[in-house]
């Protein structure tokens, strides 16, 4: 759990689900009169109701989840006379946040990776609900006194993992300048000073990029070396850098050091997921506004690189153009 501002973010929560039970069927048989021998009437017990996960697209975080562990859906109401049927149990509906994994904590197999606005998933099936007499009648046997109780719900324990969904990852040591460019750049307003770790918990913006176009920027909490093994606060949002489509590593252009700052980020990304150094990458040398003069750095030759001021936003157009066109190509 981590907090910023008040807000809660939390991307991992363990609960247990479990559907409803059915109804039971019941023992019944007609009585009216002048049929003085009327047959079985027994109705149905009704399904118990699911447990379903659902995405909300609204929803960034599984913080409304955290205070609720326990999560049964209602029971399927028991069978009437007169063949009526009890009414099954209603659905109970989780909603989730896009980007949410399902994992089941038995075998650790993941159940769903739910994304898009309209998945969803039942992890807890109801019960069945019992068949009352009159499904047990018979020409040798008129008159059943049998009836079924209604069967338990599915009991399953999960975990959710949240991994936000974001076309832009920024990627780069605390106090790179993160921040401060997704604030200039979006609506967004994280926290933004001159201390390590002022951003504790991802941020999303969105970034206009034309008259009606827009893509998702999300600034992750700042590493340091070593965080894909757990150190700092890296390795605990590194997950969030899994998703997007580009990744846009930020140095300082201040740093002694800028090619082996680079070298350090790349190095913690692939040792966390190799498969994060597939994605396209470009590199925005951040805070120029505070040199006389931006120095002649050699970086890797194939990487796109972009001298950039959020404060007084040079640099940034050709960023965002280069960002929005990468992202439709992909």
């Amino acid at each position: 759990m981590s907090t910023d501002g008040g807000f809660v973010f939390i991307d991992f929560v363990r609960i247990t689900t479990e559907g409803g039970r059915g109804g039971n069927g019941v023992v019944a048989f007609r009585r009216e009169k002048f049929v003085p021998k009327g047959g079985p009437s027994g109705g149905d017990g009704g399904n118990g109701g699911n447990v379903i996960l659902s995405v909300n697209p609204q929803l960034h975080t599984l913080q409304d989840i955290r205070y609720h562990k326990q999560y049964k859906a209602p029971a399927g109401r028991h069978g009437e006379g007169s063949r009526k049927n009890g009414r099954s149990g209603q659905d109970l509906i989780i909603q989730v946040p896009p980007g949410t994994i399902v994992k089941d904590e038995k075998s650790e197999e993941i159940i769903a990776d739910l994304q898009l606005a309209e998945d969803e998933i039942i992890v807890a099936h109801g019960g069945q609900g019992g068949r009352g007499n009159a499904h047990f009648a018979s020409s040798t046997h008129q008159t059943p006194r049998r009836a079924e109780e209604g069967k338990p719900g599915e009991f399953r324990a999960i975990s959710l993992e949240l991994k936000l969904l974001a076309d832009v990852g920024l990627v780069g040591f605390p106090n790179a300048g993160k921040s401060t460019l997704l604030s200039v750049v979006s609506k967004a307003r994280p926290k933004v000073a001159d201390y390590p770790f002022t951003t504790l918990v991802p941020n999303l913006g969105i970034v206009k990029s034309g008259e009606y176009t827009s893509f998702l920027m999300a600034d992750i909490p700042g590493l340091i070396e070593g965080a894909h093994k757990g150190k700092g606060l890296g390795d605990r949002f590194l997950r969030h850098v899994e998703r997007t489509k580009v990744l846009l590593f930020m140095v300082d252009v201040n740093d002694p050091e800028p090619l082996a700052t680079y070298e350090k980020l790349v190095h913690e990304l692939s040792q966390y997921n190799d498969r994060m150094m597939k994605k396209p990458r470009a590199i925005a040398v951040t805070k120029i506004d505070s040199v006389t003069e931006v120095p002649e750095i050699e970086f890797p030759e194939n990487i796109p690189v972009f001298p950039i001021s959020s404060l007084n936003r040079t640099g940034l157009d050709a960023l965002i153009k280069y960002l929005a066109e990468t992202i439709a190509a992909d």
